[in-house]
């Protein structure tokens, strides 16, 4: 155990020093440390095992996706968003069906061996599968501002619009039927993970923003727990959603549009210093 946190303790502060220039560079951050992982994993130089089920992996890497999602859309620039809504309806409208049917196309070059429908839930697994992949480009100044919240906006909705056509495919694959038939099951689906995950995210972040607001007014709020509430507010929104039967994901990010879209937190002071964070809850 020791040997595993001495190896990931020693990587961290190197990726630390030169986490800046990596940002700047073609290279994004989840590839870095996914070669490093590779070679010191089992299947490279074997010096880092870690004993990990696959429930707590997939816990963990759904944590990450959501506290990424809220991050992303708490950066968000609403007003640009707003004035520029036709590249998001047109990259969700449009981009996401030709990438799921390029997805299939390449599935039955790839692997032959699979059905029709085995290929089209593989497109659909693997299309929305950018929200920290594409980080370094939504995040790079370079690339116009249009072009970066359009595709901020679009790597946060895709998940929850692909989760339909997912579960429709993986029952049609397996050969189960809910009752109701097709179309039945795609209604359940939208409101269950859509509706459910939309409802808590903005309830839950109306909520804290009020609750903070008041605290801080009272001067209850301790200046080294004000930037707590966030990471607190993302893991709640996660969680409750996934607990209610709706989807953590929808809930994160629309969460996370609220938070950027009130008068609390804007983009540029997400990296505010704790004093300014709690000027912003107040405000």
């Amino acid at each position: 155990m020791y040997q595993n946190a001495a190896f990931l303790a020693v990587f961290l502060l190197i990726y630390s020093a030169v986490a800046g220039r990596i940002e700047r560079s073609l290279i994004s951050g989840p590839i870095v440390f996914t070669v490093v992982g590779f070679i010191l994993g089992a299947d490279g130089l074997g010096v880092l095992r870690i004993n990990i089920t696959s429930e707590g992996l997939r816990l963990l890497a759904e944590l990450t996706l959501a506290m990424v999602l809220f991050t992303d859309a708490a950066n968000a620039d609403i007003a640009v968003v707003r004035r520029n809504l036709v590249l998001p309806e047109r990259l969700l409208g449009v981009g996401l069906p030709l990438t799921i049917l390029v997805g299939f196309l390449f599935a039955a070059i790839v692997f032959p061996s699979l059905d029709i429908l085995e290929m089209a839930l593989l497109a659909a697994i693997l299309a929305p599968t950018d929200a920290v992949l594409g980080k370094p480009v939504v995040t790079n100044q370079a690339v116009p501002v249009v072009m970066r919240e359009g595709l901020n906006l679009e790597s946060g909705l895709n998940d929850g619009i692909c989760v339909p056509i997912v579960v429709i495919l993986l029952g049609l694959a397996v050969g189960t039927h809910v009752e109701g038939g097709t179309l039945g099951q795609v209604a359940l689906v939208v409101v269950e993970e859509i509706g459910i995950g939309a409802v808590v995210g903005l309830a839950l972040t109306w909520l804290t923003i009020l609750m903070v607001r008041f605290a801080e007014g009272q001067g209850w709020i301790s200046k080294n727990w004000v930037e707590i509430p966030i990471v607190a507010l993302a893991a709640a929104c996660f969680a409750t959603a996934q607990a209610a039967g709706g989807s953590g994901f929808i809930a994160c990010f629309l969460g996370g549009l609220l938070l950027s879209g009130s008068a609390s937190i804007t983009r540029k002071n997400c990296c505010a210093a704790p004093s300014t964070w709690a000027r912003r809850w107040r405000s």
